[in-house]
């Protein structure tokens, strides 16, 4: 051990001595360094003492180490951007939904219509904060498909600092407000660790939800890293989070303007709109009635028309032909047309609703005066719109993905007055996605075409734009914004950051294409993959293979990367990848077959993997549960991610719950929950009687109730639930028992039993329920705490009864949740 710690000494020294050589360390004391914009050691070295130590204080000079304060005039930076937004849905890109905080934003700065994300959520937020390849920050898919490859395993390593760790060690205030869907899976409880957690990111707060997407009416809100319980969302009419969230991210604001208003701030604002469930108020989609019965057809032409009239995309921009998987309008039914455009009113309403919160956070920062002194980013979606709402829309998208949740038709019709409320997950179909990113072909995950990784944004910043609301068709990409902010800030990548070397910014700043329209593309090359889809850009050429998995299903044989078929674009001449010249240009297909393998060398991004079931597999991860049969937990003990909570799943189990009922009154709450109405179970007490429900849906036929008729009497009490699972394959039924003091009380069957995933937001919780209600005959008395005294609640888990067929099977339902999560 000794040898290894002089060893580990001397390559820190040696380290250290090669930055004094080579100029990157300054020893300039804080107050000096953020002028001088050379790469630097971050955080800063304490400064020297500069006052005078003598015997007593009469005979010393004191004097106090001054703060890092951020370069002269350097700007408030504000980066928002929204989820699941494609190219063609927002006004201000020609899209048929009016978002007029963007249009106003875009009149005061520039559009860029050919700006890219990375396809997918995760790896799009870890591009856009560190300024690197989403393979460089490990991140080569969504968090819960981590793999043991360098760029896969999601764990950005130290050596992939964020530009918030930059900002703040030069002295800025920084905060994340919205989603983060940054966090490792098996790292998103409250044990942590809370290095990849945004506190641990380099910002100062954080307010918000962990994971892909999050119930907008019961949201499961952190602050910093402390569970939130929201009490504008309790009662009968909760509040939006779209709403709670500009509320506090503008609250912030203005904390730290009136505080400290010499200090520049860094906002990281990412709602969850316009991700599944599609939850917005009423009066929100109620704007929108009737104007989507024309159809996804005739709304994508009407798209491209106004595209080319506002000189969004060139004027020969051609439609790209629509999928023929994917029905065309007129074939629909009337029933179908009525359920369909009703689900497109809902997202128009969601997605309006969103920039209008925005705007409300755009209109702060003008109202304290900092408009001018701010540098906004807005980007519209973290990928294309999502086609994970299969083909007929559904309004429970994880019971539907993860759990074969059977809709007919007339159910879907009885759901249309409550979509987007809190009954209902709902999502839209594939035809409105697809609609959504014209003119392009695909959507979102496939990272290969620009359906999939074309997103609109706008830049303002005054001060160095002067040819506000004009258009630039620089190719650009999300890793070109950590870059764009610090060069605005005057502020360079250092090349240590908490004692490690740091990669190089694999980005380019955009701030050369703030004064000239016509100035030529400085990213002139980057690569694309995601799941073996690949693409590869270089100086206005475009190959990619043509996806073999398509996006709305979620089973199938895995295709191997060798299988993918590859076509060509010369986007110079071809905005919307409409014709394809891989017959006629062969050599240059080939020379760009050969850029993409240097790329992808240098960015980790192989070995190629088409797989998605089998990575899903959380057998190939960290996991706190795993070997574990037996789990003990103590009253409030809440917002245990199902990932970290006991996996009750296509097996038999057992809830013990030991506490004492009060010798008066009436007793009631909930003594141990996982899920909710979307997919749960609890172990409760209703007026004095023990009752177990099980929810495989959220329909009213898959509600189950195990009930006892006896009231408990006054004292000490041990209720158990043991559930016998029939077996012989996934999510089949069995018996369940309810017991007191050991003696049976209630039994009954549960016919069918979630077989991938209860849900993707809601967690285990003992003694209250902090998300929905299992069932609804307590969803008004919510979160439904227990008003006895609950000493412990015990679970124990029989053996997985599943054969190899079952668990391939666990796999192919496992890759619909990471797909609906994506």
């Amino acid at each position: 051990m000794k040898a290894r710690s002089l060893e580990a000494a001397i390559k820190a020294l040696l380290v250290v001595m090669a930055c004094f050589i080579t100029g990157a360390y300054s020893p300039a004391t804080p107050a000096e360094s953020p002028s001088d914009t050379s790469a630097a050691v971050l955080p800063y070295p304490d400064p020297p003492f500069k006052g005078k130590i003598g015997r007593t204080v009469e005979q010393s000079k004191a004097d106090f180490p001054k703060e890092v304060s951020a370069p002269k005039g350097a700007p408030n930076v504000l980066v928002i951007m929204t989820d699941d937004v494609g190219f063609g849905a927002a006004s201000t890109f020609g899209g048929p939904i009016p978002t007029p905080a963007m249009d106003k934003l875009a009149a005061n700065g520039l559009r860029y219509n050919q700006f890219h994300t990375t396809a997918l959520c995760s790896p799009t937020r870890a591009a856009l904060i560190t300024g690197r390849n989403h393979h460089s920050t490990a991140t080569g898919n969504i968090m819960e498909l981590g793999t043991g490859y360098p760029g896969y395993n999601t764990l950005t390593p130290r050596s992939v600092g964020t530009v918030a760790e930059v900002l703040r060690d030069n002295g800025y205030t920084t905060a994340w407000f919205g989603k983060d869907h940054n966090v490792p899976d098996w790292q998103t409880s409250m044990a942590g660790p809370f290095r990849y957690w945004p506190t641990g990111l380099g910002f100062d707060y954080f307010f918000g939800f962990i994971g892909g997407d999050a119930n907008q009416w019961r949201t499961p809100i952190f602050e910093n890293t402390v569970p939130y319980d929201s009490p504008e969302q309790l009662g009968d009419h909760p509040k939006h989070f779209n709403e709670i969230l500009a509320d506090r991210a503008i609250s912030w604001m203005n904390m730290q303007h009136a505080v400290a208003p010499q200090k520049p701030f860094f906002v990281y604002y990412v709602p969850g709109g316009t991700h599944a469930p599609h939850h917005v108020p009423d009066e929100w989609i109620n704007k929108f009635r009737g104007q989507f019965d024309r159809g996804w057809d005739k709304v994508r032409e009407e798209t491209l028309t106004r595209q080319v009239k506002l000189g969004i995309v060139p004027q020969d921009t051609k439609l790209t032909t629509r999928p023929k998987e994917i029905p065309a309008w007129d074939s629909l039914n009337p029933d179908q047309k009525r359920i369909y455009a009703r689900m497109m009113e809902v997202y128009a309403g969601y997605l309006a609703q969103t920039d209008h919160e925005i705007g409300r956070v755009i209109d702060a920062v003008s109202q304290m005066g900092e408009l001018d002194n701010t540098i906004i980013i807005y980007i519209q979606g973290d990928n294309g719109a999502s086609a994970e709402g299969s083909l007929q829309g559904t309004a429970n998208e994880i019971g539907l993905n993860a759990n074969g949740v059977e809709e007919s038709e007339e159910y879907l019709k009885s759901t249309l007055n409550g979509l987007g409320g809190e009954l209902y997950y709902n999502h839209y179909p594939v035809g409105w996605a697809h609609a959504m990113d014209a003119p392009f072909q695909w959507t979102k995950q496939v990272a290969s075409h620009f359906g999939g990784t074309s997103n609109g944004m706008v830049i303002s910043y005054p001060r160095l734009i002067s040819d506000r609301g004009s258009l630039r068709n620089q190719f650009c990409h999300i890793i070109d914004i950590t870059p764009t902010i610090l060069d605005v800030a005057n502020i360079r990548f250092p090349s240590m950051l908490n004692g490690v070397k740091q990669k190089p910014l694999e980005g380019t700043s955009l701030v050369y294409t703030f004064s000239g329209a016509n100035t030529p593309t400085r990213h002139t090359v980057q690569y694309f993959e995601m799941m073996a889809n690949r693409g590869i850009y270089k100086d206005g050429w475009m190959a990619s293979t043509t996806p073999l998995r398509l996006p709305w299903v979620n089973y199938g044989n895995t295709p191997r990367p060798d299988d993918f078929k590859w076509e060509l674009y010369h986007i110079t001449e071809d905005f919307s990848q409409a014709n394809d010249v891989a017959g006629k240009y062969p050599q240059k297909l080939k020379e760009m077959q050969q850029v993409f393998d240097q790329e992808a060398r240098k960015y980790n991004v192989y070995p190629l993997d088409s797989s998605m079931a089998e990575r899903v597999d959380p057998a190939i991860r960290p996991s706190l549960t795993r070997g574990r049969s037996d789990f003990t937990y103590l009253d409030g003990m809440v917002r245990i991610p199902e990932a970290s909570a006991p996996d009750i799943k296509n097996r038999s189990f057992t809830v013990t719950a030991e506490l004492e009922i009060p010798s008066s009154g009436t007793t009631s709450g909930v003594l141990a929950t996982l899920g909710g109405r979307f997919g749960g179970w609890a172990l409760l007490i209703n007026d004095n009687k023990p009752q177990f429900v099980y929810a495989f849906s959220n329909q009213d036929k898959d509600n189950y109730r195990i009930t006892s008729g006896e009231a408990l009497s006054p004292g000490k009490h041990t209720i158990a639930f043991d559930f016998k699972y029939d077996g012989g394959g996934l999510g089949k039924g069995g018996s369940g028992t309810l017991s007191v003091d050991g003696r049976q009380v209630a039994q009954g069957r549960i016919d069918r039993t979630i077989r991938a995933r209860f849900s993707f937001d809601e967690t285990f919780d003992v003694g209250e329920d902090t998300g929905t209600s299992v069932v609804e005959d307590y969803s008004a008395k919510m979160p439904y705490k227990f008003n006895g005294k609950l000493d412990k609640v015990t679970i124990h888990l029989g053996e997985s009864q599943l054969n190899v067929v079952d668990r391939k099977a666990l796999q192919r339902a496992a890759r619909a949740v990471a797909d609906a999560r994506e």
